[in-house]
């Protein structure tokens, strides 16, 4: 039987969102469905755009939940009860203001860090034990978090997106070769 995994980037949906901070989950999503050859489609019964393919033996789906970033815990819930996954067979990829931009992050589980994505993932799991990959967006020079996050990226900052957005794309490769679903 083949081993079944859930990448899932968070960000907004929308024209409006596509080059802000918040929206780095998406970004590294649609680098990643590039490298594995595969294309989103809109899915309302999951409310995300999906993908599906496979890597190195394994069932590999992709979700981009549509519900807004402080929603996407009601998304991922229906993909996993759909798909029948644990957490442990879900890899969350989002932005992270506490880290330096460009910088990589992984947890196996830990606390949302102040993140309203993860903080609903968690709600609706009940559990805040799922694998997780942070991208670092930076504090930024501004007051207001909220306005960071939701800014667009400074033009020194787009110029180095498809590198980080590669390099996050290869180590979610890299993941999901090693990783045993059934762990």
């Amino acid at each position: 039987m083949e081993d079944t995994l859930l990448i899932v980037g968070l960000g907004n949906p929308g024209t409006k969102y596509t080059t802000t901070r918040h929206n780095m989950g998406f970004i590294v999503l649609d680098e990643l469905a590039n490298k594995l050859g595969i294309t989103f489609s809109k899915k309302s019964d999951l409310e995300g755009f999906f993908a599906k393919g496979s890597k190195s033996g394994k069932k590999v789906y992709l979700l981009k939940p549509v519900t807004y970033m402080n929603l996407s815990g009601k998304s991922v819930q229906k993909c996993m009860q759909f798909f029948k996954l644990t957490a442990k067979q879900v890899l969350v990829v989002c932005d992270d203001i506490y880290l330096p931009f460009g910088e990589l992050r992984y947890r196996e589980k830990g606390s949302a860090g102040g993140h309203n994505g993860l903080k609903d993932i968690e709600h609706h799991l009940g559990s805040n034990e799922y694998p997780r990959l942070k991208i670092g967006i930076g504090e930024g020079d501004c007051f207001d978090l909220t306005d960071h996050v939701l800014g667009n990226f400074k033009e020194e900052e787009k110029k180095l997106l498809p590198e980080i957005a590669n390099k996050s794309a290869d180590w979610v490769v890299q993941w999901i070769q090693e990783k045993n679903s059934g762990e």
